[in-house]
């Protein structure tokens, strides 16, 4: 059973990028309110030394002053105090003097400090002061200064701390929605391009942005993966029509051959059968040698690897193709310099050379040069026939792929893709090149 996930189904919310997105904000916001937090915590502290600092200030000041003046004086100074400075209150033997009309109960010595409460008759009715006692040698003095106001300030900040965590969060979630969209939109359409390949249209591509992002790296690379998908299906399609239009004629011949062996005398039977079973063998040969082919680029075939000399194979090539050569009034030079051991299998080495070897008599005319160069670890096969045009240079390694159109000489078009799958298991490179004229065939062993 095939399962289809539609990118069209998955709501912003849905998607992973969402989920990274509200991650990222919980860890933004968990961030911004421990900095907060401790923004407000070095806040307080500050205020509160800083309404230590001036109470000490103050009950130095009173306590000094208590030492050097007179009652009636000391009484003056703090009738005479600034409010705004401070808060002073001093119960005479009669009456209050100072800032305050009453002594708080249980208020604490300075440094220690306290809270309360006071009302006026202004616009704000009450008031937050924070102090303590001084002992001086005219009594107990109330040392105290507002902090009601510090208290607002507080609040303002822990308000707007509120408000710019809110914005914060509210702007992340907003951008990872809108991103979200975004990556959304681009995977509805690779996947709705995705249906248009599934459905056949293997020339689709997924569309690559100028941004270079990782989706644009991802369809880049599934691009290349369609065209090597796209080549491939082409092969294959290739190979097919070659098989049908290599094997259609022999096989015609064995079905006409059949039905007319009824008819043919006795003495003729075994003649016919004869022809019928190198046609048959013909086919066979094709598939053979397919399968073979197939083995060989696969890696299903062993190599037996032992340590093979460039120099005495050439040689070997050479002794066996010169009789080829000569009866065709060709002639087959041999060039051998700097002698190189390879790692490879002997006997498919020698078959992949002698099919370069035998083409090249085999398409040359009479009379023809063919040369064979060995110099390290490489091999040049040169002639000075008709040769190949370029752009079929790299079309005759193809499977079944063959240049004589009329099918003049008798094969299967697997020879060069054979030779290029041997020379690839063993790690040699390949290419053709004009002679001008004829064909030269370089092979390079790594």
């Amino acid at each position: 059973m095939r399962v289809i996930a539609s990118a069209k189904a998955i709501k912003p919310y849905q998607s992973s990028a969402w989920r990274i997105t509200l991650i990222f904000s919980t860890l933004v916001t968990i961030l911004i309110v421990m900095l907060v937090l401790s923004l407000y915590r070095q806040l307080v502290i500050e205020q509160q030394n800083q309404v230590d600092k001036h109470l000490a200030a103050e009950m130095q000041r009173y306590q000094q002053l208590a030492l050097t003046v007179n009652r009636r004086s000391f009484a003056a100074q703090i009738r005479a105090a600034d409010p705004k400075t401070a808060l002073i209150a001093w119960r005479n033997s009669v009456d209050m003097v100072g800032a305050l009309t009453f002594l708080p109960e249980n208020m604490p010595q300075l440094p220690e400090t306290k809270d309360f409460p006071i009302f006026t008759g202004g616009p704000d009715k009450l008031h937050i002061l924070t102090g303590g006692l001084v002992m001086t040698r005219y009594g107990p003095v109330l040392i105290a200064t507002r902090t009601d106001h510090l208290a607002t300030l507080i609040e303002k900040f822990i308000n707007a701390a509120f408000w710019a965590v809110a914005f914060t969060l509210g702007l992340t979630l907003a951008l990872g929605y809108i991103f979200s969209k975004a990556i959304l939109r681009r995977l509805v359409e690779y996947n709705r391009l995705s249906e248009q390949i599934e459905a056949g249209h293997y020339e689709t591509r997924l569309p690559v942005s100028d941004s270079q992002d990782e989706f644009d790296m991802l369809a880049r690379q599934f691009n290349l993966v369609l065209d090597t998908l796209e080549q491939n299906l082409r092969a294959v399609r290739g190979v097919t029509d070659n098989i049908a239009h290599d094997l259609r004629t022999p096989l015609s011949h064995l079905r006409i051959g059949i039905e007319q062996l009824a008819d043919k005398p006795t003495n003729q039977l075994a003649d016919a059968s004869a022809e019928l079973l190198e046609e048959l063998d013909h086919c066979l040969g094709t598939f053979d040698a397919m399968l073979s082919l197939t083995r060989i680029e696969e890696g299903q075939q062993t190599l037996d690897l032992q340590p093979v000399s460039l120099q005495q194979i050439c040689q070997d090539l050479f002794e066996m193709a010169e009789v080829i050569a000569e009866s065709r009034d060709q002639v087959l030079d041999i060039s051998l310099e700097n002698d190189v051991q390879i790692n490879g299998d002997k006997y498919l080495l020698f078959q992949a050379l002698f099919n370069l070897v035998d083409n090249a008599i085999k398409y040359s005319p009479v009379g023809a040069s063919i040369c064979i160069k060995q110099r390290g670890k490489h091999i040049q096969i040169s002639d000075n026939g008709p040769g190949i045009v370029d752009e079929d240079k790299e079309r005759v390694f193809d499977r079944l792929v063959r240049l004589d159109p009329s099918r003049h000489y008798k094969g299967t078009g697997l020879g060069l893709s054979m030779v290029k799958a041997i020379l690839s298991r063993h790690k040699a490179t390949i290419s053709l090149h004009d002679n001008n004229p004829g064909l030269l065939v370089n092979i390079h062993f790594k």
